[in-house]
């Protein structure tokens, strides 16, 4: 299905991302957002499916001379997806391949520290977990973080996001249990394409989403009457 406008900024594509996920609804699912930039979407989504929200942190892996150049990315807990295209175009080494990942890997293990503030990680095994993101444009960071969580055990792995490129939509159908993606455009280009307001993330959103949420997970949880004993 394609739009004919723009979502308005990233928590307007999470209200409607949400309506495709309903089945979902009060199921204790778990949705992870992939910051920085999806975790204002993924924020949506969960609260629209009374569901918990964390996070899965990947770090796009750079060629030596040219780092804007993604020749896959990495999880902060080993998942790695390699472009084997782009890998032989540039021609870089084992010994560098392995050198980047080993940087990013710990970068992103730095990142999800500094967001978590001290929280655990969401326990996955059994549970319906969604992996969000603003966009897909060639899936290598969502690839990497739906192998890494894939051996952590969840019930469902369900990839979703806003809109997508045909290519890496179906390339990540092969990956995770679904995926959902209601705007697959025929001409794809960049995520921020579609949308309005594609300001960058900052670090503090991501801290600032996540602490308030749990606050108020935690809260509500609270408020909810224990069941009542047979």
């Amino acid at each position: 299905m394609d739009r004919r406008t723009a979502y308005r900024d990233r928590r307007d594509a999470g209200r409607e991302l949400a309506k495709h996920l309903l089945t979902y609804s009060g199921r204790g699912a778990l949705v992870l957002g992939i910051p920085r930039g999806g975790l204002p979407v993924a924020a949506e989504v969960a609260s629209r499916l009374d569901a918990d929200l964390d996070i899965v942190v990947a770090r796009k892996l750079g060629a030596p001379d040219q780092p804007e150049l993604a020749v896959g990315a990495v999880t902060s807990d080993g998942g790695r997806f390699l472009n084997t295209d782009v890998l032989r175009a540039v021609g870089i080494s084992e010994a560098e391949l392995e050198a980047v990942t080993k940087r990013e890997m710990a970068e992103a293990r730095r990142r999800e520290e500094r967001f978590r503030e001290g929280r655990p990680p969401a326990p996955l095994e059994g549970r319906i977990v969604l992996v969000v993101d603003d966009g897909l444009a060639t899936g290598a960071t969502m690839r990497a973080s739906v192998r890494a969580l894939r051996k952590r055990s969840p019930a469902r792995l369900v990839v979703a996001v806003p809109v997508g490129s045909e290519e890496a939509c179906e390339a990540l159908r092969a990956e995770a249990d679904e995926v959902v993606c209601p705007w697959v455009p025929g001409f794809f280009g960049a995520v921020g394409f579609f949308y309005e307001n594609f300001e960058p993330t900052e670090d503090d959103e991501v801290r600032d989403i996540l602490r308030e949420y749990s606050e108020r997970r935690s809260a509500s949880k609270k408020a909810s009457p224990a069941p009542m004993e047979a």
